[in-house]
């Protein structure tokens, strides 16, 4: 089945038709900016553009940047306040007139990553983590998604969490190389390695494309690899496991 995926974040909302079966990405993606505000009214409305953008009129699959339980979320993470408490699938179904699954951005992108991309087959604990505006994570045991595992809200030092320190917003924003950014990221990472001990860890979003920039200051024992999807890795899961893991929510089509 065609599926429109919709990943949404701090900086960029993103989407794309994708065959949920295989992971086809069936055209390019097309992105729109995360409007200022971070509203839920405002940011209902771009995913209503992007929808009429490629004039679909199926099913969508959004991957959302915040603790997503039952449909609602759960907390703010880096977007306005009023989006505490909201039923995101209800306010973009009501938006768009079509049916709606909504994951955490990082479980949809760790989906696709174990589904269709490098970490397919991979059993144990995997854990994967988006880089961008914060650090989304999703932890797969033996393929299965654990899901809303973030490990970005990790309390640090004076910040409320690791991300607003070890983010690619807080690398950009304090004007790091990637070497003083690698140690903080690699910091990251050694927390994750102590409250959990993956087997792997995997890299996504916009930063993994630069992994060999990195890559050298990363010290901790668990291997850590980038994502082949990469980008592409949120639209696909949002996608793929919309129809995998929620097919109830599209018996109104």
């Amino acid at each position: 089945m065609v599926v429109l995926g919709i990943d949404i974040g701090g900086s960029g909302m993103k989407g794309a038709l994708v065959d949920s079966l295989t992971g086809e990405m069936l055209t390019e993606r097309h992105r729109i900016p995360t409007p200022p505000s971070r509203k839920p009214k405002e940011m209902a409305q771009v995913v209503k553009e992007i929808v009429a953008f490629f004039n679909h009129k199926g099913p969508i699959g959004v991957g959302f940047p915040t603790v997503i339980k039952n449909g609602i979320c759960k907390s703010p993470g880096n977007l306005h306040k009023k989006w505490l408490g909201v039923n995101v699938r209800e306010l973009f179904a009501d938006a768009t007139g079509l049916p709606v699954t909504v994951h955490n951005d990082a479980d949809a992108a760790g989906f696709a990553t174990m589904n269709y991309g490098i970490g397919k087959g991979k059993l144990g604990l995997v854990i994967m983590i988006t880089i961008g505006t914060g650090l989304g994570s999703g932890a797969f045991l033996d393929g299965e998604l654990i899901p809303n595992f973030e490990m970005g809200q990790i309390p640090y030092k004076k910040y409320s969490k690791i991300e607003e320190w070890a983010s690619a917003a807080a690398k950009e924003r304090d004007n790091l190389s990637y070497a003083k950014w690698g140690k903080r990221f690699n910091t990251f990472l050694g927390l994750v390695e102590l409250l959990v001990s993956p087997d792997c860890i995997i890299l996504g979003g916009g930063t993994s494309k630069n992994f060999d920039e990195f890559k050298d200051y990363i010290t901790i024992d668990t291997p850590v690899i980038p994502a082949e999807l990469r980008n592409e890795a949120g639209i696909i899961g949002a996608a793929a496991a919309a129809m995998h893991q929620a097919p109830k929510d599209f018996v109104k089509e």
